[in-house]
């Protein structure tokens, strides 16, 4: 995982099975202008999940009771290009792909809407009151408001963590008009990441703890 050479706000991801696949994959990459060679000393190497991706919007509010304060408003997942045109072509047509164009880049350029299992809503939960609690011990006072985890799911259902978004997460869009669905179902009514962001304000003005909710 590390910048794409251009694009400096994407990432240049890949994926490699040996060193001898990854010092392979780099060159190419690298002569391809997907990735620079001098990003790679400060370049990730994670595990790869196999599992399909939720990215997880929450929301956390300072004015309620801790145990109340963390709300799941909705998931939501990224559409990549070129990524997701070449997992739609079947095994033998990508062998038969210019050798440029099978390593797939990861840019983000949409996203779509989600719901999860229930029996995965605790795990969420968890994760998303474990970032709270981190965030606080870290960088008081700790997350307020928008954030967003985004996971794998694995086979056994467990939800890892690979990112995290301190801030509004990029899919909250899909969700303007309609509200998130989970935020829906807790206050009973259209509920998107903006709308909660100005109900918090206007609960904190009324309620004289302005200073609570921003910094």
């Amino acid at each position: 995982k590390l910048p794409h050479a251009t694009r400096r706000l994407e990432r240049g991801f890949f994926t490699a099975a040996s060193p001898a696949e990854y010092r392979a994959k780099v060159d190419r990459l690298v002569a391809r202008g997907t990735i620079a060679a001098a990003d790679l000393a400060a370049a990730r190497i994670e595990e790869y999940i196999l599992g399909p991706v939720f990215n997880f919007n929450y929301f956390f509010s300072p004015l309620v009771p801790r145990e109340e304060g963390l709300e799941l408003l909705g998931v939501d997942e990224r559409r990549e290009s070129n990524l997701d045109g070449l997992v739609r072509l079947p095994a033998a047509q990508q062998l038969e792909l210019p050798e440029a164009d099978r390593i797939p880049e990861y840019t983000v350029v949409g996203h779509g809407t989600l719901t999860v299992r229930e029996s995965l809503l605790d795990e969420a939960f968890a994760l998303g009151e474990r970032f709270v609690d981190a965030s606080r011990s870290w960088a008081p006072p700790g997350i307020l408001g928008p954030f967003c985890l985004q996971t794998c799911v694995d086979a056994t259902g467990h939800l890892a963590v690979f990112d995290v978004a301190a801030r509004i997460g990029g899919g909250t869009n899909i969700h303007l008009a309609l509200g998130h669905p989970y935020g829906n179902a807790l206050w009973r009514g259209p509920m998107s990441t903006g709308r909660r962001i100005a109900l918090e304000v206007r609960r904190a003005l009324e309620s004289g703890r302005l200073a609570e909710v921003v910094t």
